[in-house]
């Protein structure tokens, strides 16, 4: 268990440097005032409407970096420091939220996967680790027939974690590339405005990143304890 507990402290000290320095980022693009004078919330809808989406709402939510798509409701959520906020930050996550909606309006493949995947990890993630230590208990290291096959299943409960953690990834990616693009082609930044907001959702990326390793490390780690001893 000692391993386990360094393993997890390693990978929670490196996302919480990898979210210092995002928060960081933010506020300091945030001090960088958009020369068009446009909000969030209108880079959002602009962008909706050059992409022919009308049928997708700009919303405030509440918090910070709570930003987020919901293909459900078709929204896009945008926090208090970004819907009326006029800044490069603001711009980049506006943006980059409004980059799902168009995914999902163009189902981009790897949305639809990760859309799929949502409903099995909301049941097997909060039970994976349970389901592990379970059949650990029940003796799956040294061989015992119902503990190997409990961990086993607990195993697979984790694995569809880590594989959303990791479908994850082209999602943010493209939503990001797509935002650049656009706020480019559009000449909705300046040169100066677009390296910050391309900067915003570079370290806004890696906390993704960051999520799929620890995933699978966690994953790689139990998998070990369950195989690694078996006779």
């Amino acid at each position: 268990m000692m391993g386990y507990y360094i393993l997890i402290g390693g990978i929670a000290l490196f996302s919480w440097l990898v979210s210092s320095k995002l928060k960081s980022k933010f506020k300091h693009y945030s001090k960088v005032h958009l020369q068009n004078g446009m909000s969030g919330a209108e880079i959002a809808q602009k962008m909706l409407d050059d992409h022919g989406i009308r049928d997708v709402k700009v919303v405030s939510t509440a918090g910070m970096l709570t930003d987020h798509y919901n293909p459900k409701s078709k929204t896009v959520n945008l926090s208090e420091g970004v819907y009326n906020q006029r800044n490069a930050a603001a711009a980049a996550v506006a943006a980059h939220e409004v980059g799902h909606a168009v995914q999902h309006a163009q189902a981009y493949e790897w949305l639809t996967m990760r859309s799929k995947l949502v409903p099995v990890v909301s049941v097997t993630s909060s039970m994976s680790m349970w389901v592990v230590f379970g059949g650990l208990a029940l003796g799956a290291a040294t061989g015992a027939g119902l503990g190997f096959y409990v961990a086993v299943a607990g195993l697979v409960m984790m694995g569809f974690a880590t594989l959303f953690s990791f479908v994850t990834l082209p999602v943010e990616y493209d939503a990001s590339n797509r935002a650049l693009a656009w706020l480019k082609a559009k000449n909705i930044v300046t040169q100066s405005e677009y390296k910050g907001s391309e900067d915003a959702l570079k370290w806004a990326a890696r906390t993704y990143l960051v999520a799929a390793i620890g995933s699978l490390a966690t994953l790689v780690y139990w998998g070990l304890q369950v195989f690694g001893n078996r006779n």
